[in-house]
């Protein structure tokens, strides 16, 4: 999809490519229950295609997203409707190079308050080092007394340059 506003503004063109997309639709008479039982945890940074990085096809995984795909309340939410209600057994949590919040702070809640007159009641979830925020993220998983698939959590740092997946591990923090 081309990023040209001369085609008119962007959710009229995104309204038009979807009746496209509904004229040719055939429902895939699936379920809500992804078919290899797992749930991904990404940013939602637009780079990060996780269907075609991860050879998924649609149906195979629940996709939770978010700003640095840091497992905050909410993601532990929507896993834990994905476990208890919809069948997902493992959870891959997936963090990128030249992540955004890797430049915000925490400060960023001040400006916003300074700037609206309240503050968020959200933390910004900002990290400094990938790698520690994907423990941190697996810890968070691994510790929620909401799961019950704790035992398949495996966290990973995609490389926006290479489409490379690297394996965090969970035991070489820095207190190791």
């Amino acid at each position: 999809m081309s990023s040209s506003s001369s085609e008119g503004p962007v959710i009229d063109r995104l309204v038009a490519a979807n009746q496209r997309y509904a004229a040719e639709f055939t429902d895939p008479g699936m379920d809500a229950r992804p078919v290899l039982k797992v749930a991904v945890v990404a940013c939602m940074d637009a780079r990060l295609d996780l269907h075609a990085a991860l050879g998924l096809e649609l149906g195979d995984c629940h996709t939770i997203r978010n700003a640095g795909g840091v497992v905050t309340d909410d993601v532990i939410r929507s896993l834990t409707i994905s476990q208890r209600a919809l069948g997902t057994r493992s959870v891959v949590l997936i963090h990128h190079t030249g992540c955004g919040l890797l430049n915000l702070t925490e400060d960023f809640r001040h400006e916003l308050e300074m700037e609206v007159g309240q503050r968020p009641s959200w933390a910004v979830e900002s990290f400094k080092d990938a790698d520690q925020d994907v423990r941190q993220s697996m810890e968070r998983v691994r510790t929620s007394p909401f799961l019950l698939h704790t035992d398949d959590v495996r966290g990973f740092v995609f490389d926006v340059t290479t489409g490379l997946l690297r394996e965090i591990d969970p035991a070489n923090g820095p207190e190791s």
